[in-house]
């Protein structure tokens, strides 16, 4: 069968089709320690699933306005004012499936074909997937292991040309933990301003930031930015809603009413009973996701230390979301050969940094619990050593 040559030019989440390897093996009775996925092993708080069992009985189960339900958007208004700085009223906010339609949908909006969008890496690998399907062109900006995979100002000058529209930024970052400063926040919004481009703020690891980390949306530094910036975010990471399915977009109403209309004749709403389980999220007590974030730092500080104890194995420590990821290029073996033995051979569950855009690195996510760390390390090092270095 002829597919489409859009559908043609777009790679399978391998992130995904690891994690489904790794079930298939713990469903044949194999003891498969998973690193792959980036889900908290918590359940979601008891209060958020109060919020929608109530809505339920409540006969919230009809179709909805595919922007969100009101009282949600507005609630994610007042979040962003609140934690982030950021005078986005209702009008502004988009309800999405999850943070990836959020992403999904501005790209379609935003670009036309031949449209550049810069795309610092190591990046979520659904970042360049999802401009190629909106006929845009991604322009990868390299980074370094020694600069904490940040990029620079100058290396953004470098970049744009007159095809330039749009500046994707991760910060907390996955696949590299990196969390950018303050200072590097103020430095690359000076020249998203003088550029007059765009910038997308994924912001869905805000919450997750450990030691001295501080988190500042580009859009909070001036006017001027906040008037070429668009968030994106949800409540997969945060609150531990990863099925739950639930992103927004905040931007320029222009950008949200024309996302409203593509969301209208794609998915429409949200699961409506849904979306009362996430106002609660963000009204409610936030006592849950403190309790999460220190445990993901207890987390960090043991892979961390088991991880580099490893003779040859490097990895900046992370100072934001749940994820390391360590060069394993002294090895010898690009990162899909390596981690394909590793789960083959050790049953460890790793995803490749080639789908990051980055071959000599693997990503482990620490979004388990500290005996599959303890056990899972272990056989990653008895691993290694088998490959003689």
């Amino acid at each position: 069968m002829k597919l489409s040559a859009r559908i043609d030019q777009v790679s399978e989440s391998l992130t995904l089709a690891i994690t489904a390897q790794a079930k298939a093996m713990k469903a044949k009775g194999i003891d498969v320690l998973s690193f792959s996925a980036g889900e908290p092993n918590f359940d979601t708080p008891e209060h958020i699933k109060a919020a929608a069992k109530q809505a339920l009985d409540q006969g919230k189960t009809k179709y909805g306005p595919a922007a969100g339900e009101l009282s949600l958007r507005a609630a994610i208004a007042r979040k962003l004012q609140q934690d982030n700085h950021l005078p986005y009223g209702p009008e502004h906010v988009l309800v999405t499936n999850g943070g990836k339609q959020s992403l999904y949908n501005l790209m379609q909006t935003l670009l036309d074909p031949g449209d550049e969008v810069l795309i610092p890496a190591p990046y979520w690998l659904s970042y360049p997937e999802m401009v190629k399907l909106a006929g845009g062109i991604p322009v990868t900006l390299e980074t370094r292991s020694e600069a904490n995979f940040k990029i620079t100002p100058e290396q953004v000058r470098q970049a744009l040309s007159p095809k330039t529209r749009l500046l994707v930024l991760n910060s907390p970052s996955n696949p590299t933990g990196m969390v950018y400063t303050p200072t590097e926040i103020r430095a690359l919004a000076a020249v998203i301003i003088e550029a007059d481009i765009w910038v997308v703020s994924d912001e869905i690891y805000q919450k997750i930031l450990y030691d001295d980390a501080e988190h500042l949306s580009i859009g909070a530094v001036s006017e001027a930015a906040f008037a070429h910036s668009i968030v994106s975010s949800g409540f997969a990471k945060a609150y531990a809603m990863t099925g739950w399915r639930i992103g927004y977009l905040a931007g320029p109403p222009e950008l949200i009413q024309g996302s409203i209309r593509l969301q209208s004749h794609s998915t429409s709403n949200v699961c409506t009973f849904a979306q009362y389980g996430a106002i609660a999220a963000l009204e409610q007590s936030q006592a849950s996701v403190e309790t999460m974030r220190q445990a993901f730092a207890e987390r960090r500080r043991l892979m961390f230390d088991r991880l580099t104890a490893i003779p040859g194995v490097t990895c900046p420590q992370p100072q934001g979301a749940f994820y390391m990821f360590p060069d394993i290029s002294f090895t010898g073996l690009g990162s899909v050969e390596f981690c394909q033995a590793l789960l083959e051979r050790h049953h460890v569950a790793a995803i490749p940094g080639q789908v990051f855009g980055c071959d000599r690195c693997i990503r482990l996510s620490y979004a388990t619990d500290q005996a599959t760390i303890e056990k899972g390390i272990e056989r990653l090092s008895d691993f290694i050593a088998t490959l003689g270095h």
